[in-house]
């Protein structure tokens, strides 16, 4: 991944910034908006696990980590908690683990004292798949690298199915089951020509082809880092600091 080309044309523009984390959060706390229950699905598909590995990474056992972090994701979400909102530095996810923070330092006692649950309506996640996923982890860094980490994981899963769902629209799936492994810096022992050869494609036309999908992925993944951010001028640094992460965990993103 650490190797894709990020000059992409127009993947930055206005348009892009309509629905960022941020304004979900503004959408998610509405209740009376019309897309409240999806924009708050969203926050939650993505930052669960990495919140929940943070809480973990703590110390706090698996049932009250997920107490805890289902909790802070009901607690963000209700309006007076959102008044304050510091966006200056236009990054959600360090907003986010600021929050959580705050969170476990004033509410630690509290919630440890409560009944399993809060006594919220329990939210919709698969929490043994999760504590698999942390348990099969053997990374020994900090909560907070960890967490950068599993932020950047989420951001290119969700540029990958993106690809994924467009390529098989386009009625394309094998091509880009056969390129997959040509994404992140050609990590495979195969040949274009071997490959391109099953696919009854030309060498050329399948390197022309793992070209577009490399950037159209590029496209996908500056698009995903802008809908993080408060500012379009913040892209090109958060797309440094995830080849960063990248390029530190080897690929290895957990």
């Amino acid at each position: 991944m650490s190797n894709l080309n990020s000059s992409t044309e127009g993947c930055a523009g206005p348009g892009r910034f309509t629905t960022t984390h941020w304004s979900l959060v503004l959408e998610a706390a509405d209740p009376q908006a019309p897309g409240s229950m999806e924009a708050f699905a969203r926050l939650y598909q993505d930052y669960w696990f990495p919140l929940y590995a943070y809480v973990r990474r703590r110390g706090r056992g698996p049932e009250q980590a997920q107490d805890l972090t289902q909790d802070f994701f009901a607690q963000l979400l209700e309006g007076h908690r959102l008044a304050g909102l510091d966006r200056t530095s236009g990054r959600f996810r360090s907003f986010l683990l600021t929050s959580l923070q705050n969170f476990l330092a004033n509410d630690w006692d509290r919630m440890s004292a409560q009944k399993r649950g809060g006594g919220r309506p329990a939210l919709s996640l698969d929490e043994v798949n999760a504590e698999a996923r942390f348990v099969a982890d053997p990374s020994v860094e900090s909560p907070e690298a960890a967490f950068e980490r599993h932020w950047a994981h989420e951001v290119i899963s969700n540029a990958v199915r993106a690809l994924e769902w467009e390529v098989e629209a386009a009625g394309k799936g094998s091509l880009l089951n056969a390129a997959r492994p040509y994404l992140q810096g050609d990590r495979t022992d195969r040949t274009y020509s071997e490959v391109a050869e099953k696919l009854g494609m030309s060498e050329g036309a399948f390197k022309v082809a793992v070209h577009r999908l490399r950037r159209r992925l590029v496209e996908l993944l500056r698009q995903e880092i802008a809908r993080t951010v408060n500012d379009p001028a913040e892209v090109d640094d958060e797309w440094q600091n995830l080849m960063a992460i990248v390029s530190r965990t080897g690929g290895n993103l957990g």
